[in-house]
């Protein structure tokens, strides 16, 4: 199994100081998207989230609005798509055969169009409020990147317990080094996935946490506190799934968590 970390959105948000807790307040920030590409022996090249996809690159606009182009700087000079990566490693991209999604917030489920024939491997809660969003949970999804017709692969709550959490083992077609672990509180069906490696356990949080402050007890900047709340499916689970979520990075083992926005976070897992 040999895993790669890549950026496929490259967002360059606004008020650098309230995002990354440094620079000018009028200076643009840095957000990345951060996936996850794995190549199995058996199972074919496995993706973890998508970030923007070639359409939402193509014309960010019109997939993305307006308003979230402006706000999170999407520029498509700047962003590499998934089916690049795959293509600048050597890799096929008609070998993925399967994507695990953390949620489908337009930042993470762009890509999904670009392989139309992959098994798209969900929470079934979150699968639901895409389809059928709430007046509140409009503007995260959108209608036109799930068009083509996912070939979703659900599952739901339960499952063999983990390092305290309660686990989805079998996912469809895949070994069992993949689990997936539904944590709810960002989104209805807000999920992580653990991937058992030699090192030990990588764990691929999503969003439900956004900077590494939430885990080393540094600082979170007062703009990325502020989304977490906004967005939250639930703030009590938020604050909630932050506690578990600390606990299990003190729990040793080899574990190694990351949250998809964070950049110093990527700059260090993608340097290996």
């Amino acid at each position: 199994m040999r895993i790669h970390h890549v950026d496929c959105a490259s967002m360059c948000p606004i008020a650098r100081r309230l995002t990354n807790g440094d620079g000018g307040l009028f200076e643009r920030g840095v957000m990345p998207s951060h996936c996850l590409i794995v190549e199995t022996d058996a199972h074919g090249i496995v993706l973890v989230d998508t970030g923007l996809g070639e359409p939402d690159a193509r014309d960010p606009r019109e997939r993305l609005g307006a308003f979230y182009t402006l706000v999170a700087g999407v520029d498509p000079h700047r962003v590499t798509t998934m089916r690049a990566h795959l293509r600048r490693l050597g890799l096929e991209p008609s070998d993925v055969r399967h994507i695990l999604v953390t949620h489908l917030d337009l930042d993470h489920a762009g890509g999904l169009s670009d392989f139309p024939n992959a098994r798209v491997h969900v929470h079934a809660a979150e699968r639901d409020a895409a389809l059928s969003p709430a007046w509140n949970e409009r503007e995260r999804y959108k209608a036109k990147q799930l068009a083509h017709g996912p070939r979703w692969a659900t599952f739901g709550a339960g499952g063999e317990g983990w390092r305290g959490f309660s686990v989805v083992r079998e996912l469809e077609g895949l070994p069992p080094e993949f689990l997936a672990i539904p944590m709810s509180g960002h989104s209805r069906g807000h999920s992580l996935y653990a991937i058992e490696t030699k090192e030990g356990p990588l764990v691929h949080c999503g969003d439900a946490y956004m900077h590494r402050g939430t885990i080393d007890g540094t600082r979170v900047p007062w703009g990325i506190s502020r989304l977490e709340q906004l967005e939250a499916s639930s703030r009590r689970r938020l604050e909630e799934n932050h506690a578990r979520l600390r606990e299990l990075a003190r729990s040793g083992g080899g574990v190694r968590l990351f949250s998809a926005h964070d950049p110093v976070e990527f700059a260090r897992f993608a340097a290996h």
